[in-house]
């Protein structure tokens, strides 16, 4: 089992740091194609996406996530993207992980 990456080309890069693959997405029509491949890929058990690439074919991604339970979906926020009331990336990987970045 593998895991995929759809988002931004800062959140690729920084997940191609730790080995997992990831596919740069911006547009729709990009993410329709990256999600297409992700379920096209039988080795792939986790699609990592962006919240902003999520949102770009959001009914897409909530129609999925409530009807198929293979393979996992999971959102994560994007680095640019400030919201006070959510962990920043930096946060989230130091809980995961124990390192500061």
């Amino acid at each position: 089992m593998k895991y995929l990456l759809i988002g931004s080309e800062t959140a690729v890069l920084g997940f191609s740091m730790v080995g997992v693959e990831g596919i740069q997405a911006d547009s729709e029509a990009a993410v329709r194609q990256a999600l297409e491949q992700a379920f096209s890929d039988k080795e792939v058990g986790i699609v990592i996406m962006t919240e902003t690439a999520a949102d770009l074919v959001r009914s897409e991604v909530n129609h999925y996530i409530f009807t198929r339970s293979f393979p996992l979906i999971l959102e994560i926020p994007d680095a640019e993207t400030v919201d006070r009331k959510r962990p920043t990336m930096r946060e989230l990987a130091h809980r995961a992980i124990g390192i500061s970045l």
